[in-house]
């Protein structure tokens, strides 16, 4: 009975995920920070949102053309109030995304906080608007437009202590009334975050069970820790550091007392490159990661440093600090005590810079792009690797016998650290050439760069080639073989992706597949019709000069259009209901759209139409409508969508996908699909959809 529960339990679920009813996973509230202020007075409009359990809302406060659907709210001007400043998020967390977005973003989890200072300007206050937000969910993999009106009516406290007439319940039912034209589709009723008073409505009726803000960044931290540590003990390995080691500890087992001594040398360690970190932490402060990853100047400082990093280390030539500040740090070492040993430690953070630099530098840089923490725990962890073999060898000084010799293998791990920092340097460039549009390293010029720097590697470690510094080599070691074939192993996983394989290991590295220029077996994604299309389908389409479709697929961006097309060519329509911020609806399209057999009947069986929901080109006001969802006003071609969505389907998440015939589109030919991955399960849902169309 049990296991009977329990599959039917999952079956219920598995439906509920893919046949996407609407959701309302936030409800948002709105209050004055004072019920009745002074007029002259400043305010704050405040603006609660709580969130359902596993999901999250996107804040206000990065860059709204990283896709994301950034929070706005707009408010309607009248001489009652105006805004002072702009809208302020109160303490988002952030996230820095490599694989879609390739950029920092803000979000809220469990609830959500915006506030607008307001003055005002007269005794009766009606301060009224709209926001527009976007919630997702991890766990489902659904996106949700959050839309809807507010209304906020008060009195001045003037105003208020001579008119007693109009008691609190009658000033809320007024404004209930008032609000119901512009809000949204649920009911409006006050909510116990706020008190009864007319200055605080709802926005919707959904119950949400309230809990703690998550830390969701936790994990994003410590695998950045532990990125910093490796990277930490292959800085170990380079000619400037390795040697030090059995000195130094020689040094402090000799002396009375070597072990504390030994140990306080390493927390110095630690504490010199974290406090690095903090300095540029401070620096950079909170606003900074997004305009460091988005920003084309930052980036090209990236590049060119990178690229400074990376042929020094192929021996080039080398980057040392002035000797007269070194020896200078050096003197103060041989003061004793605890300041001896502080300085010790700087001059070894000094000495080893021309091999640590690039290294702890590449970190810097990296954590520079994520959460302010990031910067100072990339540099202990770097620390921490420094310090760890001069404390252990402190306390177990017989461990140096089975050190491995210093010799040319170290200059080896220095080469290959400078490809690595060459082929790092290209994603600092790309990300500028993609924020502006200058087409220097699209995806196939980005592939053939690393392809040739990891071929370089791969001969480096055969002996095939040489640099400046290195040893002559007359045997190729077992170590360094096997590393040459894992090396040249990903060289050969890379070569498809110059004729448009999607190499989805590297999809947050590489620029994305539209800059591909060309495709074997198929067509450049610039170009507007795939090999499979219809040699009468139109070559101009509504909204393609600024709407693509993915993987060189051809269909349309209006319904009207499709529906007539489909139409005439006797075919059932697929309706891809995405938006430009829809992180699912870009992973849906690289691992399920990709694949061959379901690429094929998209394009043979059925007409495609992308309705973006979140597109914000506003239509000429003969388009405009008047939603009979919500009551408000559609202007924008993703408010229309996303209100089709809503009214036809009964549904506001995407990715949606819905199959329905052309000539009767009231209903589905099948249950809608949301996100979800597995390929046979998509490919049953367009054969039955097929199917159903051709019997009928």
């Amino acid at each position: 009975m049990k296991k009977l529960l329990s599959s039917i339990l999952l079956l219920l679920t598995l439906s509920t995920i893919s046949f996407a009813q609407k959701v309302n996973p936030a409800k948002w509230t709105w209050s004055l920070s004072k019920p009745n202020p002074e007029v002259g007075e400043t305010v704050d409009v405040i603006f609660t949102v709580s969130i359902q359990k596993d999901w999250y809302l996107y804040s206000s406060d990065f860059d709204p053309d990283l896709g994301p659907t950034v929070t706005t709210i707009k408010f309607t001007p009248n001489d009652s109030y105006e805004t002072v400043g702009s809208l302020k998020a109160i303490n988002p967390s952030r996230k820095f995304d490599k694989e879609i977005w390739n950029g920092e973003y803000s979000y809220f989890k469990g609830k959500a906080e915006f506030r607008q200072t307001v003055k005002i300007l007269k005794d009766k206050i009606n301060i009224d608007g709209a926001y527009d937000s976007q919630s997702c969910s991890d766990v489902t993999g659904m996106c949700v437009p959050i839309k809807g009106a507010f209304l906020i009516e008060a009195q001045s406290a003037t105003a208020k202590k001579t008119d007693d007439k109009k008691p609190n319940l009658d000033s809320l039912k007024a404004v209930e009334e008032a609000a119901k034209l512009k809000a949204d589709s649920a009911t409006i009723v006050p909510t116990d975050s706020v008190s009864s008073d007319s200055s605080a409505v709802s926005g919707d009726t959904l119950t949400i069970s309230d809990r703690d803000e998550e830390k969701p960044e936790e994990t994003s931290l410590w695998g950045f820790f532990l990125l910093a540590l490796g990277g930490g003990f292959v800085a170990l390995l380079t000619p400037c550091v390795y040697p030090l080691i059995p000195m130094t500890v020689s040094y402090f087992t000799k002396q009375k007392g070597g072990l504390q001594k030994a140990l306080l040398y390493g927390f110095f360690i630690i504490a010199i490159y974290v406090l690095f970190g903090t300095i540029i932490a401070y620096a950079f402060g909170q606003a900074a990661p997004n305009f460091i990853s988005t920003h084309w100047i930052p980036n090209m400082l990236f590049f060119i440093v990178f690229v400074v990093f990376g042929v020094s280390f192929l021996g080039w030539f080398e980057i040392v600090l002035p000797s007269s500040f070194v020896n200078k740090i050096d003197a103060q070492s041989d003061r004793g005590g605890i300041g001896g040993i502080f300085f010790m430690a700087f001059t070894l953070v000094l000495v080893s810079f021309s091999c640590t630099g690039p290294v702890a530098g590449t970190i810097l840089s990296l954590g520079s792009q994520g959460q302010i923490l990031r910067p100072i725990i990339g540099m202990f962890g770097f620390g921490l690797a420094f310090a760890i073999p001069f404390t252990l060898f402190a306390i177990f000084p017989n461990w140096l016998q089975n050190l491995p010799k210093s010799g040319g293998w170290m200059n080896s791990v220095k080469v290959i650290l400078g490809f690595l920092e060459l082929a790092l340097a290209l994603k600092f460039l790309s990300t500028a050439d993609q924020t502006y549009h200058w087409h220097i390293l699209d995806r196939e010029v980005y592939l053939a760069a690393w392809i040739v720097i990891f071929s370089l590697i791969g001969l480096y470690l055969l002996g095939k080639i040489q640099m400046p510094h290195d040893s002559k080599l007359d045997k190729v070691s077992v170590p360094r073989t096997l590393l040459a074939i894992v090396v040249l192993t990903f060289v050969v996983y890379m070569i498809p992706g110059m004729f448009g394989a999607p190499l989805k290991a590297l999809s947050g590295w590489l620029p994305p597949m539209e800059t591909q220029d060309f495709v074997i077996g198929g067509e450049s994604s610039s170009v507007e019709t795939s090999s499979n299309a219809d040699p009468n389908f139109p070559k101009k389409v509504k909204y393609d000069e600024f709407l693509k479709l993915p993987l060189g697929l051809h269909g349309f961006f209006d319904y009207k259009e499709a529906v007539a097309y489909a139409k005439q060519v006797n075919k059932p329509l697929f309706i891809d209901f995405t938006g430009h911020g829809c992180v699912n609806c870009r992973k849906m399209e690289a691992a399920v759209w990709s694949n061959p057999e379901v690429k094929k009947r998209i394009e043979n069986d059925y007409v495609l139409v992308a309705l973006y929901v979140d597109d914000k080109t506003e239509l000429p006001k003969s388009e405009w409508y008047k939603s009979k969802d919500d009551g408000l006003e559609k202007t924008t071609i993703g408010d229309q969508n996303l209100d089709f969505e809503i009214t036809r389907f009964n549904g506001n998440a995407q990715p949606y996908y819905c199959l329905v015939d052309p000539n009767n589109d009231s209903k589905t030919l099948v249950k809608p699909r949301a996100y979800n991955e597995n390929i046979e399960e998509f490919i049953k849902f367009l054969e039955d959809g097929k199917a159903k169309f051709n019997k009928k």
